[in-house]
């Protein structure tokens, strides 16, 4: 093994100090890097020393000083927020043949916007929860979740997130949901990729900026009340209102915990219910779109859907095109605000 833990090391591509604190394998490292840790192979990071005997020396210069000019303001630069992402480590061991086989995947969350978040995570198998973690990740810092089997992730697993901001901001929503469904092909096609490029790990974007609050002065109770929510008196609305959701999932299991017993009739009209009250919801509180989650199936809640929209007066527009979290398997609703 060419590092230890505790070496000092520069990370090639970047001429970055860092330093090792952990060996991962005989090929890989994890490394840290101005206080973010993450996964490098050792031809990717080298010591430091050919560079502090080959810099050359920066002679001193001497000051010249010139009367009468006007010093510019140094002009403040505000960093922009990178996203928040989850990040799949692929971690090799060596069949009977001395190929290299994924054994497991190290799972980490990491942000890069420089405000810390909240979250509450569910792993989801099948409808069924498998892990589920309450934590915090600070700004500019990545947070180790836990290992998934390769054979596991096989079962097209669900990531699910609820995320709120540490420090809250009146702002800022109150909470902000995501999910991400990773089946067979995409996964194995994601692991060639990496391999291809000599990079250690792959990642997928949960969000770029977290959402603004969506403005709820004016409610229409009548649509409220239509739609199925309990109506209280005008002083108590804001306590009892539902906050509104910029994603809805509508997969059944989601919407009912006995749904194995209900027939494909009532399993679609629970669907359509539920997508009715949600929208009216998102109308009501002024949004300026929506994303329901319908899945791809043989398309029939979709086209359902898809004929509900066109007779809604508030829809400008609506899309069912690729999204790297959901596939083909979600709608995204724009309303005329």
């Amino acid at each position: 093994m060419k590092y230890e833990v505790g070496d000092n090391i520069i990370v090639r591509a970047t001429d970055e100090d860092g330093k090792v604190i952990e060996i991962m394998n005989e090929q890989m490292v994890m490394i840290e890097v101005r206080g973010v840790r993450f996964p490098a192979y050792q031809d990717q990071i080298d010591f430091p020393y050919f560079k502090m005997f080959s810099k050359p020396k920066v002679l001193e210069k001497k000051n010249i000083y010139v009367d009468n000019i006007k010093r510019e303001k140094p002009v403040k630069k505000q960093k922009v927020g990178d996203g928040v992402f989850l990040n799949f480590l692929p971690i090799y061991d060596k069949d009977i043949f001395d190929d290299d086989v994924v054994e497991k995947l190290k799972i980490y969350l990491i942000n890069k916007n420089e405000e810390g978040y909240n979250f509450n995570y569910d792993l989801m198998f099948n409808g069924n929860s498998s892990f589920n973690l309450k934590s915090n990740v600070e700004g500019l810092s990545e947070f180790y979740l836990h290992d998934v089997s390769f054979e596991d992730m096989g079962e097209a697993p669900k990531f699910e997130f609820e995320f709120s901001l540490s420090i809250p901001e009146k702002k800022k929503a109150l909470a902000h949901e995501v999910f991400f469904k990773l089946n067979g092909k995409k996964l194995f096609k994601k692991i060639e990729e990496t391999q291809q490029k000599n990079e250690a790990s792959f990642a997928y974007e949960m969000f770029t900026h977290y959402p603004e609050k969506i403005e709820n002065e004016k409610v229409d109770l009548s649509r409220l009340g239509g739609a199925g929510f309990r109506v209280y008196d005008a002083g108590k609305i804001r306590e009892n209102l539902p906050p509104a959701r910029t994603v809805v999932d509508l997969h059944i299991e989601k919407l009912d915990n006995h749904w194995e017993n209900l027939t494909n009739f009532e399993i679609l009209t629970t669907q359509i219910n539920n997508f009715e009250k949600y929208y009216e919801l998102a109308v009501v509180h002024k949004q300026l779109s929506l994303i329901i989650i319908h899945g791809v199936g043989e398309g029939v809640l979709k086209e359902e859907i898809h004929d509900i929209l066109k007779l809604k007066k508030e829809v400008k527009s609506f899309v069912n095109q690729y999204h790297q979290l959901y596939g083909y398997g979600a709608t995204e609703i724009f309303f005329n605000i």
